[in-house]
Formats: structure tokens, sequence, C-alpha cells
């Protein structure tokens, strides 16, 4: 979808490394962070090559804008300046546009139809498709 025909809102995050997305998520599950503890959560051994892989994911995640660093202290902490449903919401839109035109209908069908889906998943689900549409913002 070209930019001129994406919805109102921000911006699609940009696509991350698997590395990078270990970062992030371990700002969505544990809330702001410095380098340390990030790397105390990561990597089994806190050593000085893991503290530097550290401060290289967040200064790239930071330059693409998925993550906000406080400066007005130190040490620095991070923080996820992009919502990990934001997040999803990119990358999904994403994968449509480059598997299926931009339709997101065969994605579900495929979770849907090849039972990838759990009993409780579909109710949500369905529960989700019953209500009315968000407003846009």
């Amino acid at each position: 979808m070209a930019d001129k025909d994406k919805p109102s809102g921000s911006p699609d995050p940009p696509g991350v490394s698997n590395a990078e997305l270990r970062v992030l998520q371990s700002l969505w599950d544990h809330g702001p962070s410095t380098i340390r503890q990030l790397t105390e959560r990561l990597y089994p051994a806190v050593t000085t090559a893991n503290y530097s892989t550290v401060q290289k994911l967040l200064e790239r995640l930071e330059e693409d804008r998925c993550v906000s660093r406080d400066r007005s202290a130190m040490p620095h902490v991070f923080a996820a300046a992009v919502s990990r449903d934001d997040y999803i919401g990119g990358q999904l839109r994403a994968m449509a546009e480059k598997l299926c035109g931009g339709s997101l209908t065969p994605l579900l069908t495929h979770l849907v139809e090849t039972g990838s889906l759990s009993k409780k998943e579909r109710n949500e689900l369905r529960k989700m498709l019953e209500k009315p549409p968000p407003k846009p913002k």
C-alpha cells in the first residue's frame, strides 16, 4: 500500500531483526529499563560484549523510532516508543501487502481453516468481528 493510501494515524513501525525484537519484547514486558537491566534479562552472563550488543541494538531501535531514551539521569533509561499492538498491526499489514495485495482476509482465512486457532481464540475473534469497528483517530 502506498503511503498516501495508509489509514490516518501513526506510520507503520519498521521491521526489526530478531535480536531487536527481543529487546522490544523485554521493554513491553518489563517497562522502561537501563542497558544493564536489559542485558541481565537477555543474556545469562553479563559480559562487556553482551552489554555492547544491547547498547548497539538500542541505538538502532532509537534511530528507527521504536524506542525512546530518557537522558535526564544516568544511566539512561530506554522505553518502547511503539506499542506491541501497533507493531503487530504494522507487521501484519506489511505481510498482507507483500503476500495478498494488501488484504488481510487470506491471512485470517488461513489461520481459521488450518486449525491454527484454538476454540478460545476463534470465540475471541468472533466477538471482535461482531463489535462495531473503532472510529478513526
